[in-house]
């Protein structure tokens, strides 16, 4: 049996690879400053997920080891096209890096006591911070829908900016409060459910 559904099965692996590579060509300042980027080709381009589930991929690539886009571009590949999918996708994600990094090694130390390309990495510096806080302002847009999760989301930064808690030990606390969260619900609506019977 084939890793995808069937209908998914019409996106090419050379569009799979195109696409994240046009990513990570045209990004600067890893995994978050992709974010933006990644959504609009992912979501809006291709349709080849919703946006609720970009913010699930998100918290598992942030959870699990490496960049977080790359293994989003893991993730979406799997889907799409299984395992092949998430080969050629993840490949497509790191090429232009590889590419772009093999090329500066080389000539790097030959120009960065440029002041031309000083000051163009300032303006490259400048350009990732906005795209930082663009991907966080859309995070927070899509994941903190109710009174709960803004309580969460807002505790998680105190105790990161004041405490210098370990985001290990946060994210630890917000999956432990998420499972709480879905099994009251589902005892609140059985418990619904079970008075209704009664009447």
């Amino acid at each position: 049996m084939s890793d995808a559904p069937a209908a998914e099965k019409k996106t090419s692996l050379w569009t799979l690879f195109i696409t994240f590579a046009k990513v990570g060509v045209m990004t600067f300042g890893g995994g978050y400053a992709m974010l933006p980027i990644l959504e609009r080709e992912v979501v809006k381009n291709h349709n080849w997920t919703t946006s609720e589930q970009m913010l699930d991929y998100y918290a598992i690539g942030q959870c699990t080891p490496g960049i977080i886009a790359v293994n989003v571009s893991t993730f979406i590949g799997y889907k799409t096209r299984g395992i092949l999918g998430a080969i050629v996708a993840t490949f497509g994600m790191v090429f232009p890096s590889l590419v772009i990094i093999t090329a500066l090694a080389s000539v790097l130390k030959m120009f960065q006591d440029n002041v031309y390309v000083k000051k163009a990495f300032a303006g490259i510096r400048i350009a990732v911070c906005a795209l930082m806080v663009t991907a966080v302002i859309g995070l927070v847009r899509k994941a903190v829908s109710n009174i709960p999760t803004a309580i969460v989301a807002v505790a998680a930064l105190l105790l990161q900016l004041l405490l210098g808690v370990s985001p290990v030990i946060i994210v630890i606390c917000t999956v432990a409060f998420g499972l709480i969260m879905y099994f009251s619900t589902i005892k609140r609506n059985n418990d619904s459910e079970n008075k209704e019977v009664q009447k």
